[in-house]
């Protein structure tokens, strides 16, 4: 009778059923499923821990400050010096007493100030790019857009401070100061000018640095639209105006808003340049639109060092509680963005009544 022969290494890999390819695609794509909703959490997890620690910090300072923290004018730190007392709980210094409303106004005044200037020369800009100049000078005036918006914010905030805020003081400022009408409602533009440093030289700057984003954005949008369209509103007897008006901006009104959106995100949390050329001022609004003034990132920045000097930490906790008015703020914003967006995109027809 012959031995029983043990098969080879080949044989028994034959022997072994393959996996079914089926199954390696499937494996495959759940492994891909399962990257992608771990990368796309991240942003709202990274979302969450900050608010959570903004908030954890901000509890004593919401606690001691309560509703007159946003409706007071006082920015008092105290006496660090002196040995900090106990109210409710919470330790702070002496004198302690903080109002973050001034700082609010500052914040809006500037930004809007930012959006009324940079929103239409940005529109206006990228529609002169992409129809009036030719493909070689467009493609240039495309790349100093996008070089002027990688400067560092603490460049163009020297630039403010030594040379832009001075010439709108000297030669801008008196002009509308010196010829707007002595009425009740335009006082907010009259009054002594100042050196350079205020709220109009901030919300220029702030409009400098915002231009370039918005412009970009709405040129890479408007290279989208089809020529068709625009073509044949022509032919209907449209001027260039109105096809602009009626049919090429419409065409991308949400991802207009989107850019605009954008630059005031931009706009509302811009540091440097805003400490640098607003005279950070705390503890009163402006009176006028040249008035000294600050802002909440700007005063976050300006006063970390020294509050960092406090030994009951009241401080740093005060500006923990800033920083959450600011985040809400941005949030706030974006989200009715979005529900705008969502109310122009739902829109039928791209030739319509404009923007």
């Amino acid at each position: 009778m012959p031995a029983p022969t043990t098969p080879s290494a080949p044989e028994r890999a034959a022997a072994v059923p393959p996996v079914p390819r089926a199954r390696r695609r499937a494996a495959a794509s759940r492994l891909l499923r399962g990257v992608g909703a771990a990368g796309s959490s991240i942003p709202l997890l990274a979302l969450i821990f900050v608010l959570a620690v903004l908030l954890a910090q901000a509890l004593p300072a919401i606690e001691y400050n309560g509703w007159g923290f946003f409706t007071g004018t006082a920015w008092r730190p105290g006496n660090f010096y002196a040995d900090g007392v106990t109210t409710n709980g919470v330790a702070h210094p002496p004198g302690a007493d903080y109002s973050v409303w001034p700082l609010i106004v500052g914040t809006l005044a500037s930004s809007l100030i930012a959006m009324i200037v940079a929103v239409p020369v940005s529109i206006g800009a990228a529609l002169v790019i992409v129809e009036r100049l030719p493909r070689r000078v467009a493609d240039a005036v495309g790349m100093l857009l996008e070089l002027l918006a990688g400067i560092p914010s603490v460049i163009i905030g020297l630039w403010g401070a030594l040379t832009f805020g001075p010439f709108i003081a000297r030669d801008i400022a008196p002009i509308l100061a010196n010829h707007m009408p002595n009425v009740p409602v335009l006082n907010f533009f009259r009054g002594p000018t100042g050196y350079g440093e205020g709220l109009l030289t901030s919300g220029l700057i702030l409009a400098v640095m915002i231009i370039p984003i918005v412009a970009a954005t709405t040129r890479d949008l408007l290279r989208q639209v089809p020529l068709l369209p625009r073509e044949g509103a022509l032919a209907l007897g449209m001027s260039e105006w109105e096809t602009a008006r009626k049919v090429t901006l419409p065409w991308i009104r949400s991802g207009i808003i989107g850019a605009v959106v954008l630059g005031l995100g931009r706009a509302l949390g811009e540091t440097m340049a805003i400490a640098m050329v607003s005279g950070a001022v705390t503890g009163t609004l402006p009176t006028n639109l040249y008035a000294t003034m600050s802002t909440i990132s700007a005063t976050i920045v300006s006063q970390l060092d020294s509050a960092l000097t406090d030994a009951t930490g009241f401080a740093v906790r005060t500006l923990a509680e800033a920083g959450l008015v600011l985040m809400v703020i941005t949030l706030a914003a974006n989200i009715a963005a979005r529900i705008l967006v969502r109310r122009t995109s739902g829109t039928a027809l791209p030739v319509g009544r404009g923007i």
